[in-house]
């Protein structure tokens, strides 16, 4: 039986009082534990940002690694490895500025890892600069006449590029963001989550009560087919008056592994091992 207490580590935590990343971390524990996972089972890979710091939070395997680099690190992890649970995570600026290329190109292969990106619209760590989903007009040190740049709509992005699992949680309903990365994991491929999550220092605009007055859970409406791409399209375009959160789509696609001759039947970690080969392969490079 795995329990909260598994995974609490006893580093502490350095994010500002009220941040959303406290509930961001409350809710992964809990997807982790509702599924009944071990932390032996778990690996988490970030990159620089407040968020990032996430995996210092957590009793499990970890990989804290480079601005933007986060998606490489966790993709040769579940290659190597196919019975590591891995998930990926970082803020908006860390996987949308300088991760966007490995972001779209992740969602190509299809590998079967979890992306959660505490999506904050500013650069947290490096104390509130503009990032790529900051709204236009957005005041900050880098922008003090506003940000002249219209924001970043990653889940078009992932929607464009046929993603397996398309999401978006808001840190101020736990309960359902838990269960968000609890579906986004059992999905078979990449899942990605954006999360809506207030920066309580740098962010006066996009606070809790205002995603309180303006967030609806997808699956409470009728009918709505995650399937449908169109639809999802739509949806992903709603913002300002009405946000949804939920799945907003879903595409049954094979993984990288399952499509990699070496890797289908088993994990790199399980290959065998042949000594003597090595030397004929540097022989054929000469």
């Amino acid at each position: 039986m795995v329990s909260l207490e598994d995974y609490e580590s006893s580093d502490p935590i350095a994010w500002c009082p009220g941040c959303g990343n406290f509930s961001l971390l409350n809710a992964l524990k809990e997807a982790l534990t509702g599924l009944g996972k071990k932390p032996h089972e778990i690996a988490i890979v970030s990159g620089i940002g407040q968020a990032s710091k996430t995996p210092h939070y957590l009793m499990c395997n970890a990989f804290n690694g480079l601005h933007g680099r986060t998606l490489p690190i966790a993709t040769g992890l579940k290659l190597a490895n196919h019975e590591l649970t891995v998930i990926a995570e970082g803020g908006d600026g860390d996987g949308y500025a300088e991760g966007g290329n490995h972001f779209i190109h992740a969602m190509r292969r299809n590998v079967d890892i979890t992306y959660l990106v505490h999506d904050n619209q500013v650069y947290g760590l490096t104390k509130g600069q503009t990032s790529p989903t900051s709204e236009k007009g957005f005041v900050s040190k880098t922008t003090p006449w506003g940000s002249s740049s219209p924001p970043e709509n990653p889940l078009l992005l992932a929607i464009a590029s046929d993603c397996s699992f398309v999401a978006r949680g808001f840190t101020g309903d736990i309960p359902h963001l838990s269960r968000l990365i609890q579906e986004g994991i059992r999905n078979r491929g990449f899942s990605f989550i954006d999360i809506l999550q207030p920066c309580v220092s740098f962010n006066r605009v996009n606070t809790f009560p205002w995603y309180k007055d303006r967030v609806y859970r997808i699956d409470e409406e009728e009918g709505y087919d995650a399937s449908d791409r169109t639809s999802a399209f739509q949806k992903a375009q709603e913002w300002g008056e009405r946000i949804p959160i939920g799945i907003l789509y879903r595409s049954a696609r094979p993984t990288r592994e399952e499509q990699e001759p070496v890797l289908s039947t088993c994990s790199l970690v399980g290959q065998p091992v042949e000594p003597t080969a090595f030397p004929k392969l540097l022989e054929a490079f000469r």
